[in-house]
């Protein structure tokens, strides 16, 4: 397949967002014909895309909803999320967040801390509810990713370390108002190297084992998200490898008669339907280089300079002689910068640019800074 802006949004102001959503419904249907007969349940994460139509197709494709804030857990049932389908996870849940989904039913909090563990239990007492919960362990497995992405090393602030787990657990009976219903675990985020998943899946088959000597069968069982897209080729491979993932946990996963096993998917399911979509304001020429300054910047797609992450750039309106360009955006720092050297047909002012590969954690990250106005999004349909 080959990207193509629809005719009638050539004209269109930019910057803005651009969401297939034909593209969305392949990958969708991708995923659940690669889950569903393994027996996997999947909920979204919606940090990666909280867009109203976007959720909608992801609802009716029979996934849950993966949320790490209370605006998510809202946003969530707003969309038509089934409470029953709705998980909360975060290292720091606010006493107002963990009420509001409280007040909801959800099915389940994954809970980080001991600490949270006795707050989520006062908090459950005092509306009458038993709240369950799984237990989010910090597993030490390396995802081989961005350091800022990964978060299953003990030196990260997520989940309970498998130092204090035992201790957690002993705590446990003195709670009354939880249930534990699972065990959860997340290592990082852009994943490529699918065998870390077989190394997460041997830490969890042993502590299972560990928990059921401690009396503790679970009928649930969450193995986090992360699988990556490709950035570099996203026309060669708009579809995630969705069979090899899944493939991957059920070779090295033992499952419990009847347990329930859950991923945690954003990224893979919405990047590559979204991109941003720009206009060339200058082209500047220096002795060393020559800049394409675009009119979209860091407040619209901040994942290069936080980063340093490649999305592929296509110019959509040029079929001159091919050029070298550092492509930045108009905001006043030097990090605000898309790629450098890169590749594009002869530029000029006023081409539109694609930034691809932005459907996630693109327009959910997006700022106000130097008081730059929020970019509409355009969708077409399948």
């Amino acid at each position: 397949m080959s990207f193509s802006l629809p005719a009638e949004l050539h004209a269109h102001s930019t910057p803005f967002y651009f969401y297939d959503l034909a593209l969305l419904e392949q990958t969708l249907t991708a995923l659940q014909q690669a889950a569903q007969p393994r027996g996997f349940h999947v909920h979204y994460a919606l940090k990666a895309n909280v867009n109203l139509p976007v959720l909608e197709r992801i609802r009716q494709h029979g996934l849950g909803a993966d949320c790490v804030s209370g605006g998510e857990v809202q946003r969530a049932l707003d969309a038509g999320f089934s409470p029953q389908d709705v998980v909360f996870a975060g290292v720091g849940k606010s006493d107002a967040e963990l009420n509001l989904a409280l007040a909801a039913d959800i099915w389940c909090f994954n809970v980080e801390s001991v600490e949270e563990l006795v707050v989520l239990n006062e908090l459950a007492g005092a509306q009458n509810r038993k709240a369950r919960v799984a237990l989010r362990v910090n597993p030490n497995v390396d995802a081989h990713t961005h350091h800022y992405i990964t978060t299953g090393l003990e030196a990260n602030k997520f989940g309970i370390s498998l130092v204090d787990l035992p201790s957690v657990v002993a705590q446990l009976p003195s709670l009354p108002n939880l249930e534990l219903v699972g065990l959860h675990a997340h290592i990082g985020s852009q994943i490529t190297d699918l065998r870390v998943f077989g190394e997460l899946s041997d830490k969890l088959n042993e502590l299972q084992n560990w928990l059921e000597e401690q009396g503790y069968s679970l009928p649930h069982l969450n193995v986090g998200g992360g699988l990556g897209i490709d950035y570099q080729a996203p026309d060669q491979n708009p579809v995630p490898d969705f069979d090899t993932y899944f493939r991957t946990f059920e070779q090295h996963l033992v499952r419990r008669p009847g347990q329930r096993v859950h991923m945690e998917l954003g990224r893979a399911v919405v990047a590559q339907c979204g991109s941003l979509i720009s206009r060339v304001l200058f082209v500047k020429r220096s002795q060393q280089t020559q800049f394409a300054i675009l009119d979209a910047g860091m407040t619209e797609l901040i994942r290069p300079a936080l980063y340093g992450s490649h999305h592929h750039i296509q110019n959509l309106s040029s079929q001159g002689a091919v050029q070298p360009y550092d492509v930045v955006g108009p905001i006043c720092e030097s990090s605000d910068r898309f790629g450098q050297e890169v590749l594009l047909p002869e530029t000029k002012r006023g081409d539109l640019i694609a930034l691809r590969s932005a459907g996630a954690y693109g327009e959910v990250m997006s700022s106000h800074y130097n008081l730059r106005e929020k970019a509409p999004a355009y969708y077409a349909h399948a």
